[in-house]
């Protein structure tokens, strides 16, 4: 598939919590959180003590023009240091993965450290407290089993404890959730910036669906006017022949001539229906669309099926021409002799894969998967292509049904 395809990655869909570009999360059990939680305290009183020593030294220095980007550069060097061991933490207690290339600036490590700061000592306290309130529960049931508790001590201090376990749970249960935002916040992109990047993704995949579009366009009406026009600008030549010759065999010539021109320009005006859009995908399916284009290759053409269930029509659209402009191009561009198919679901996403045994090496600046990429990609998918010197070409591509 030289002429058009390889060595073309659709951009990934774009980044959500767990999807690759920020944070996803392995569950672990709460033994292991807890002591997670534990050392969070530990290292907020860490984090503290590098602000009240480190900053109380540099302040000066940071406050003076001439030596503040220095002492800024000693200030972030223990900075990132602290903010790669709460990373550790996170990743080793709380199974959190974040991007592995994400740098954050250096005012999102300072804040991420002052709120760590404080998030972490006030976890300590509320700690202390749960742990006091232990205590304190401990006593109670030990003057219950002595029998020096009134009914009415007993009760009030019942409440007044329950009251407070709430308060206390519910307060360490805000603190880890800030934990885990803020650590999201510093250590991958902000939802902000994904919201951002986002719009950047959707601008530019309008604008290459536009381009796709006008694209198309150029080549129906390059295939009508060099192509069918021109046929049948030669069929009404042969017809006007066939009417003024004088001669009957040689009219019959013409004219057979002429009816067999007629049935190669309708044979290529249903082929060029068949580029612009399937009939087939309405009225069949995706599976017998498929098979028409085994039908009408040059080449051996193999396709595996597994697909349970209806597909949404527009996936049903992309996977169609995934496979149409793949196998045109091997049989085109690369000397393949054999093209393999498969079109499997797996959950809420198909994928589709174009496999020959053409010689590879394609260039990656063809147009024929320029709109195949436009495609899957405005449907958030992905489109990857393994061409490499001496073959085989691998095109898959994965379309969310969702």
């Amino acid at each position: 598939m030289q002429g058009d395809s390889a060595g073309i990655t659709a951009h990934d869909p774009p980044g959500r919590w767990g999807q690759g570009d920020a944070a996803a999360i392995r569950p672990t059990s709460l033994p292991r959180r807890s002591v997670g939680t534990l050392l969070g305290c530990v290292t907020a009183l860490l984090d503290s003590l590098y602000f009240l020593v480190v900053g109380t030294a540099l302040g000066p220095f940071l406050l003076w023009p001439l030596t503040r980007t220095s002492a800024l550069g000693i200030l972030m060097t223990g900075a990132r240091r602290l903010t790669a061991l709460e990373r550790l933490r996170r990743a080793v207690f709380f199974g959190d993965r974040f991007p592995e290339h994400y740098t954050a600036s250096e005012q999102k490590i300072l804040r991420y450290l002052a709120v760590r700061s404080y998030t972490g000592l006030l976890c300590g306290v509320v700690l202390g407290l749960l742990g006091f309130g232990i205590v304190l529960a401990g006593l109670l049931v030990r003057g219950m089993a002595q029998g020096t508790l009134r009914w009415d001590e007993l009760l009030t201090q019942v409440l007044l404890g329950g009251v407070l376990l709430f308060l206390d749970v519910q307060g360490l249960h805000s603190l880890t959730t800030l934990d885990r935002h803020i650590a999201r916040e510093c250590f991958g992109p902000s939802e902000r910036e994904l919201l951002q990047r986002r719009i950047h993704e959707l601008a530019t995949s309008r604008a290459a669906i536009v381009r796709a579009v006008d694209t198309e366009r150029r080549r129906i009406e390059r295939d009508l006017h060099d192509g069918i026009q021109q046929r049948l600008v030669a069929l009404g030549m042969l017809l006007g022949r066939a009417r003024r010759g004088r001669h009957p065999e040689r009219a019959d010539a013409l004219l057979r001539q002429a009816h067999q021109e007629s049935q190669d320009i309708l044979a290529e005006l249903r082929e060029v229906a068949w580029r612009i859009y399937p009939s087939a995908l309405d009225s069949l399916g995706l599976e017998e669309a498929l098979g028409g284009v085994s039908e009408r290759c040059g080449i051996l053409v193999r396709t595996e099926f597994d697909v349970d269930g209806p597909l949404p029509q527009p996936v049903q659209t992309a996977a169609y021409f995934v496979v149409s402009e793949s196998v045109n191009n091997a049989a085109k561009h690369s000397r393949a002799t054999a093209v393999s198919v498969r079109v499997a679901l797996r959950g809420r996403v198909l994928s589709v894969q174009v496999r020959d045994n053409g010689e590879g090496g394609a260039n990656p600046a063809g147009s024929g998967l320029s709109g195949l990429r436009s495609r899957v990609a405005a449907l958030d998918g992905v489109l990857r292509v393994d061409s490499p010197e001496g073959g085989p070409t691998t095109i898959t591509a994965e379309l969310p049904c969702a």
